[in-house]
């Protein structure tokens, strides 16, 4: 490693957190002069600038807050934090956000950009922000981050060389996310918004377009059905949320014997049927049955439904259920405190799809599967990119490019 001195994020940089005015619903306006309020929602994956935002406040909760300025770095301090944006506008932050203001004149922005998103800088936060159930940064905890801090010119230059791998990254990211963009358009022209139903479609509930058998929309089992002590070494997958729904089975598995398999009939999971999440960070996600399941049992946080294929398309209504207009109607009623919650299945069963003639449902279908095999081969680039990048960005830190 280049011999580089090693300075503390606090000894160059102002570090602060921001506030929120409350309640924030008082403070939200839709005046031309209000402030610019940062929202973690106006940051996207694709971008490293944060260059507007979707809401304002008022003036007078300025004071609560905390204003930040273009080429400031702002950094999510809870849950998925650690990540870094660059303000291109002005505005006011919420306490959700870390702010880290230039003081010294001494750094590159696109330098730190990148030093500050290395997985060198996450697992030093992982490992100081850890010790409670959910970790948090704090002021104290990035202040004290020591990084080596290399010439200006040699920042620019490292720079400069990252900048174009991580321009490749972006560009296949911002592809994908311009397909998204494309399934909602032609979802939209075809059938119209699933709620509102602007072009008449027939609607029917959930118990009206499954098969016509006992258990075609069965959750998981509960309490002592599924005991720890029941798990086995190999056999049958009682399938979790996570490798369910990402089709990942590369970590630790649950498996149950033939005998328990047996009893647990009634909560198989079979190829064709649809899954759905009834709780925790995946609530809402759905996935198809792909026709390579290994036989099991879902477990309590899943749901399975096994449609009518003459009545509803598998895609059509895993597209239809994603949609965020659905959604925002599915969740509004079970919000319970504040928090969405999965229905009971008896309000489930009762809850109105559109329901279009299926020969558009599989036009639909086809040009989905179609895009979804494209954005598959762009995921495979993006991961080839990202270790390509992750690689240049081990050798900058060390001193080697």
């Amino acid at each position: 490693m280049k011999d580089w001195p090693s300075v503390a994020l606090g000894d160059i940089f102002e570090i602060a957190r921001g506030g929120s005015p409350r309640p924030i619903q008082n403070f939200l306006t839709e005046e031309p002069d209000g402030v610019n309020w940062v929202m973690i929602g106006d940051a996207s994956d694709s971008s490293k600038y944060i260059t507007h935002t979707k809401k304002r406040i008022l003036k007078t909760g300025v004071k609560n807050s905390r204003m930040v300025y273009p080429g400031d770095f702002l950094l999510t301090n809870s849950m998925s934090f650690g990540h870094p944006y660059i303000m291109k506008t002005s505005g006011c932050i919420h306490d959700g956000w870390l702010v880290l203001s230039n003081k010294k004149g001494v750094i590159d922005q696109d330098y730190f950009y990148h030093l500050l998103g290395s997985d060198l800088i996450y697992a030093e936060f992982s490992r100081l922000a850890s010790g409670s159930t959910v970790k948090n940064l704090n002021i104290e905890i990035v202040k004290g981050i020591k990084v080596s801090l290399p010439p200006l010119e040699e920042q620019r230059r490292i720079a400069a060389i990252l900048d174009k791998a991580d321009g490749v990254r972006r560009k296949r990211k911002e592809a994908i996310r311009l397909t998204e963009e494309l399934l909602k358009s032609t979802f939209l022209e075809m059938f119209g918004d699933p709620v509102t139903n602007p072009k008449g479609w027939e609607v029917k509930t959930i118990e009206d377009i499954t098969v016509n058998q006992k258990g075609a929309i069965k959750r998981g089992p509960f309490g002592g059905a599924l005991k720890k002590d029941i798990f086995i070494q190999a056999g049958f997958l009682v399938y979790e949320q996570y490798h369910a729904l990402n089709n990942d089975f590369s970590f630790e598995r649950y498996y149950i014997s033939e005998d328990k398999f047996e009893e647990m009939k009634g909560f198989e999971v079979k190829p064709g049927d649809i899954i759905i999440s009834c709780s925790g960070v995946y609530l809402g996600k759905l996935a198809i049955v792909p026709e390579n399941a290994k036989p099991g049992i879902i477990n309590q946080a899943l749901l399975r439904i096994t449609l009518n294929q003459r009545k509803m398309n598998n895609y059509f209504f895993l597209y239809h259920f994603s949609h965020e207009s659905f959604r925002d109607k599915f969740f509004a009623a079970n919000r319970g405190s504040g928090v969405p919650n999965f229905p009971p299945i008896s309000e489930f069963k009762t809850f109105p799809f559109i329901v279009p003639p299926i020969e558009d449902q599989n036009k639909f279908s086809a040009r989905l599967q179609q895009i979804q095999g494209f954005q598959s081969k762009a995921y495979e680039s993006i991961k080839e990119s990202e270790n390509l990048f992750n690689s240049l960005l081990q050798r900058a830190f060390r001193g080697e490019l």
